[in-house]
């Protein structure tokens, strides 16, 4: 299957490494590569891309225009995927990518990109509907929830932190059970116990508790130093 990309940054140089790169990629066809915002709804409109890679601030007034077209093609193109690349760590960022749904979005650091094998997986991870966030921003987030004066968080052990993060990166059981060297009943587990402490709703669905896990670490006052 051929996943047909179109992508937005007001970069030059980075249009065209991006060009270079997703040419040289198996089964990927790039449809559009844009200066702006308007000119990438443009193309989406014409092409019906699988997937859309694009900055978040970008003309005209660089904010987080990637995130409105994110918005906005839930409702206009509900089958495009969105992954989001951006230049700064912001979990606000990935908490309004996720607000309207954590399936088939995703949020990446452009300078945790070190190989074209990396960026294909992110693709093929979130055109065939999930989720994921940059790593170094679900421990960012974890890391300023990590409060021992929060009773909810104080009890969660070394092993259930592990498999939180896991959880917000957007791993299936499988893959936490991999990544964390134990069998996935063992992982079932630790997710039971976490939502447990936690007061969150428990859920097999991955891109559901995706975005339940980071709104409960971005909660009132985890934003704070």
């Amino acid at each position: 299957m051929t996943v047909r990309v179109a992508f937005a940054d007001d970069s030059f140089l980075v249009r065209e490494a991006l060009t270079a790169l997703l040419a040289a990629m198996p089964d990927v066809e790039m449809v559009a590569a844009c200066r702006s915002i308007d000119e990438l709804r443009a193309a989406v409109d014409e092409t019906s891309p699988d997937i859309v890679l694009t900055e978040i601030p970008m003309p005209p007034s660089m904010s987080d225009e990637g995130l409105q077209l994110a918005a906005e093609l839930r409702e206009t193109h509900p089958g495009t995927a969105v992954i989001a690349l951006s230049d700064q760590y912001d979990p606000a960022y990935a908490l309004a990518l996720l607000e309207s749904g954590a399936d088939g979005r995703g949020y990446l650091l452009k300078k945790r990109l070190h190989s074209p094998r990396q960026l294909l997986a992110a693709i093929e991870t979130v055109v065939t509907g999930g989720s994921l966030i940059d790593a170094e921003v679900v421990e960012g987030l974890v890391d300023r929830r990590r409060d021992p004066d929060r009773s909810l968080v104080a009890d969660l052990t070394a092993d259930e932190w592990s498999t939180l993060v896991e959880m917000a990166r957007g791993s299936s059981n499988a893959a936490i059970a991999t990544s964390l060297g134990i069998n996935q009943r063992t992982v079932e587990r630790h997710i039971h116990a976490i939502f447990e402490k936690l007061e969150l709703p428990a859920t097999p669905d991955v891109n559901r508790r995706v975005r339940a896990v980071l709104l409960y670490l971005s909660a009132a006052g985890a934003m704070a130093p």
